[in-house]
């Protein structure tokens, strides 16, 4: 499941909670259904919303709690309970600072307050993305040298795919392909900190013997934020990786990992419209 469904299913989860069934949302289930640790967790909805998740719900329950006080007669004391505060006071002084009225001033005539509605988590985003964890990858395939210089290698690397696809490279990767679902890899990987050169690799994962000419490479079992790109090849996956640079790593909400950055290519029609790669990023998933 990719992170946008599952934020909207811990966003409904939430709002099932807080106004059906006026309980406690339970942060182990929420870290259920995001599948991560908690901490982890509320660094990828930061990232994706903008704003915390505890500022979410504490939002969310100040604006039911508008909705409440301007249309029944419930005691202020009920509410504070109803929506997880210890005392009237601290929930007063929360209502206060988030509508900049009081709650009984909130019930006088022409009374306005603030609404922050449900979040809606769009679904069809450009680039749908998921954090996967992975186990030990073995993988077989050819290398060459490039340069940090992205100009340069948007068209060399293409180049170093269409050699390996006339000397026959491309062909004994795909018959050695073992990968579920099968495609190819691109790696990239740095020689030492500061280096202006790297290595690039193409490769499939793989347990047959490595051929005369091939090299090996053992990935470690790993986790990876993941971002799906669509479109024909290398258009589509340059552009990805100018949003992850541009956009994403901006706000970039993990520590990367020591292990090489992974284009991977699927078994499919590299010129479809449809045609799906994707970005790997090694990431350490903190608890």
């Amino acid at each position: 499941m990719k992170w946008n469904e599952k934020l909207q299913r811990i966003i409904d989860y939430v709002e099932l909670h807080l106004q059906r069934k006026q309980e406690k949302v339970d942060m182990a289930e929420i870290q259920r259904i995001a599948g991560c640790s908690g901490s982890f967790f509320q660094k990828v909805f930061s990232y994706t919303t903008g704003i915390s998740f505890a500022e979410y719900l504490r939002f969310r329950k100040m604006t039911l709690a508008g909705y409440d006080l301007q249309s029944s007669d419930i005691k202020i004391i009920d509410l504070s309970y109803r929506y997880g505060y210890d005392s009237p006071t601290s929930f007063t002084r929360a209502f206060q600072q988030f509508h900049g009225v009081s709650p009984k001033d909130s019930r006088a005539a022409g009374a306005k307050l603030r609404v922050f509605p449900k979040m809606q988590i769009a679904c069809e985003e450009q680039y749908a993305w998921e954090i996967r964890r992975m186990p030990e990858l073995r993988m077989v395939g050819k290398s060459i040298t490039i340069t940090r210089d992205d100009e340069h290698n948007a068209t060399k690397i293409p180049g170093f795919w269409n050699t390996c696809q006339r000397d026959g490279s491309f062909s004994t990767m795909i018959a050695m392909d073992q990968g579920n679902p099968k495609g190819l890899f691109g790696l990239f990987e740095s020689c030492d900190e500061g280096a202006e050169e790297e290595q690039y690799f193409i490769m499939t994962a793989t347990d047959y013997e490595t051929p005369e000419g091939f090299v090996e490479k053992l990935l470690p079992a790993s986790t990876w934020a993941v971002f799906d790109c669509i479109g024909s090849v290398p258009t589509a996956i340059q552009k990805g990786w100018r949003y992850l640079e541009q956009e994403w790593i901006v706000k970039y909400p993990f520590r990367h990992g020591a292990l090489p950055e992974i284009e991977w290519y699927s078994d499919g029609n590299p010129y479809a419209r449809d045609y799906l790669s994707q970005i790997w990023i090694p990431i350490i998933e903190e608890e």
